[in-house]
C-alpha cells in the first residue's frame, strides 16, 4: 500500500535515504569492491534485518502492511538510527488518520499568563503554572515552545536577547520563520547554520508525527518558498529532538553570548518544550545575563 504521508515524506523515501548513508564497513558487512550508488545494497539490509529482499524492497516501495515492532526495531539497529530517527520511523511506519488530527495539540489550562507574553489564536493552551515558571525565572532566559517551533510563552530576558516577542504578530513568533526569513538572523545567531540544521530536523520530527497538521502544512509552504536554504535541508530528512546544547547569540548591546541550554518536556498531550538558557558562574556570559536583565526590567519600571 502506499505511504499517507506526503508531509513528512514516505517511510520508503526514509528507508533510502538512510541506507545511502552507510557502507558496507559501517555495517559490519565485507567491502565488495567499486559500487555504482552509495550506501548499503537493499539486499544487505534486508541480510542484516533478517527480512527476505522481496519484503524489504515491499517496504521501501510503500506496498507492505505495518511492519511489526520487531522489523521496526531491526531496522533501526541495521541503519544505526538513533532516539530520534528510530522515533521518526515509527512515525513514518504508523502515520496518524486524518480525522485523529485537532486533538492532539488540545491542553486544559485555561487563560493565558501575564508578563511573560503569549501568543493568541493558537489551539494549545497553556497550563497556568507553565507561565508562571517562564516568569519566575527573571535572570535567565526561558522559553517554552511547541514542535512547530511557535515561541508560546517567552520571559522579558528572552525578550531583549532573542527576538522582541511582544512586538512580533503571533504568527511571527516561530523560530524557523526567525531562522530562514528574517534578514537578520545570522546576526543575532552566531551558530545560524546548526541552528537551523536542528530546527528543519525539528519540523521533521512534528511532520512524522502530525502529517495533516494545516498550521504545520502552511508553515513548510512558506519556508519552502521564501528560502532555498530551507529547502536544501528539508530535502536531506534529517531529524532531531530539541535536548541541551550550546547557543551564541549577539546582542548589540554586550556582544557575544554564550549559553548553555536544556530542554523539558512538559507532561500533557501537546508537545510543549520548555527551553532555559544558561550562563556558567564567572563567566562572561553571566555578566552579559546580567546585563541583560537590567535592560529587560527598564520597559516594566517605566511602565
Amino acid at each position: 500500500m502506499a505511504d499517507p504521508n506526503p508531509l513528512a515524506g514516505s517511510l520508503g523515501e526514509y528507508l533510502r535515504t538512510r541506507r545511502a548513508l552507510l557502507t558496507p564497513e559501517d555495517a559490519g558487512l565485507p567491502p565488495t569492491g567499486r559500487r555504482r550508488v552509495p550506501g548499503l545494497r537493499r539486499e544487505e539490509v534486508a541480510e542484516l534485518v533478517g527480512l527476505s529482499t522481496d519484503y524489504y524492497v515491499r517496504l521501501e516501495q510503500g506496498r507492505a502492511d505495518r511492519p511489526s515492532d520487531e522489523v521496526l526495531d531491526a531496522i533501526g539497529r541495521a541503519l544505526r538510527l538513533g532516539p530520534a530517527e528510530r522515533a521518526h520511523l515509527y512515525d513514518l511506519a504508523r502515520p496518524p488518520r486524518r480525522a485523529a488530527e485537532g486533538t492532539a495539540g488540545r491542553v486544559a489550562g485555561g487563560s493565558a499568563g501575564r508578563a511573560a507574553g503569549r501568543a493568541p489564536g493558537r489551539s494549545e493552551a497553556l497550563r497556568p503554572a507553565l507561565w508562571r515558571v517562564v516568569e519566575a525565572m527573571a535572570d535567565t532566559p526561558a522559553l517554552v515552545m511547541n514542535d512547530r517551533n511557535d515561541v508560546l510563552a517567552w520571559n522579558r530576558t528572552a525578550a531583549v536577547l532573542i527576538a522582541d516577542f511582544p512586538r512580533l504578530p503571533p504568527r511571527e513568533r516561530n523560530m524557523a520563520r526567525r531562522l530562514f526569513l528574517d534578514p537578520d538572523a545570522r546576526e543575532v545567531h552566531l551558530d545560524w547554520a546548526e541552528a537551523a540544521r536542528t530546527t528543519v530536523g525539528i519540523l521533521r520530527m512534528a511532520a512524522g508525527r502530525r502529517p495533516h497538521d494545516p498550521e504545520l502544512v502552511r508553515l513548510l509552504g512558506e519556508l519552502s518558498l521564501g528560502s532555498q536554504e530551507f529547502r536544501t535541508l528539508w530535502a536531506g530528512r534529517h531529524v532531531h529532538e530539541k535536548s541541551h546544547g550550546r547557543k551564541r547569540f549577539h546582542h548589540p548591546a554586550v556582544g557575544e553570548v554564550a549559553l548553555d541550554y536544556e530542554t523539558f518536556r512538559a507532561p500533557g498531550t501537546a508537545h510543549h518544550l520548555l527551553v532555559v538558557y544558561t550562563a556558567a558562574p564567572g563567566s562572561r556570559a553571566e555578566e552579559a545575563l546580567v546585563l541583560l536583565g537590567a535592560l529587560a526590567a527598564e520597559p516594566a519600571a517605566r511602565h
